[in-house]
């Protein structure tokens, strides 16, 4: 391990090998730290941060600070970071409430500067989120989505995968698999296809993809008409049972289509 002298490292944190700590890094009692991290300076690793292997923590950096909620009464709980994770300049990371004891950022994800995760987020893997973004309490953002600079999300939202999400957005609602968001306020532009392209998804699936929103958005059907005939016009399939279960389980609705459809 390469520790400052100048580093406040409390000695019963778990710190693994091969983990950098540069002058006046901040690591609380109760914290765990995988091999092969970089901690810059300024970065303030406070109880409850459990880290991963190979994550590069930049200067200004909060992780596992307490929740801003007023429901939390001090309870034990924690902020875990996924192994080969990216938290850039100032992100904060809360930690969980009684709600669900932990956030959550998954593995190969990037927090790019001044971003912020609330408390009892669950956000999976390959997750990209813009600068100063703000995702509130209790957001689920799934694999592959890319939320760009700018947006905030409102608490208890949930952005599917494979989603992308235009800069400076303000997102109430649920955003369903494959689609691309943007406008404002916000609406379905479409799906992702340079996305799904990069992640080798097939010509056969992407036109599959489009043709399942275009009977979603663009039929003049509601949401009950559409999944019924989502669900009798198409063979099951992975992309098409995502969308599905998807729209079927939004508690607070999906994002709306386009006027200009």
């Amino acid at each position: 391990m390469n520790i400052s002298p100048l580093a406040v490292v409390h000695p019963e944190a778990q710190i693994g090998q091969n983990v950098t700590i540069d002058p006046f890094v901040m690591i609380e009692k109760d914290v765990v730290i995988g091999d092969n991290c970089r901690l810059y300076s300024h970065a303030v690793i406070l109880n409850g941060a459990r880290i991963g292997k190979n994550c590069n923590i930049f200067p200004g950096a909060v992780v596992a600070g307490i929740p801003q909620d007023m429901k939390f009464a001090g309870e034990t709980t924690t902020a875990e970071i996924g192994d080969n994770t990216t938290l850039r300049e100032c992100v904060t990371i809360n930690r969980g409430t009684a709600s669900k004891g932990k956030t959550v950022v998954g593995h190969d994800c990037l927090i790019m500067a001044y971003s912020h995760v609330a408390h009892d987020c669950v956000l999976k893997d390959h997750i990209i989120i813009g600068n100063a973004s703000q995702i509130a309490g209790e957001v689920e953002i799934d694999d592959f989505a890319i939320v760009s600079g700018g947006s905030l999300v409102h608490q208890f939202s949930r952005i599917s995968k494979h989603v992308m999400v235009q800069g400076g957005s303000r997102i109430g609602k649920d955003i369903p698999p494959y689609t691309l968001i943007g406008r404002d306020p916000i609406v379905y532009c479409g799906i992702n296809i340079v996305g799904l392209r990069r992640r080798g998804f097939t010509n056969q699936q992407v036109f599959l993809i489009q043709d399942i929103y275009r009977t979603l958005y663009t039929r003049g059907l509601n949401n009950t008409e559409a999944l019924k005939a989502i669900e009798t016009e198409y063979e099951p399939s992975e992309e098409r049972d995502l969308i599905l279960n998807f729209i079927k389980s939004s508690s607070r609705g999906i994002v709306r289509g386009s006027i200009d459809e």
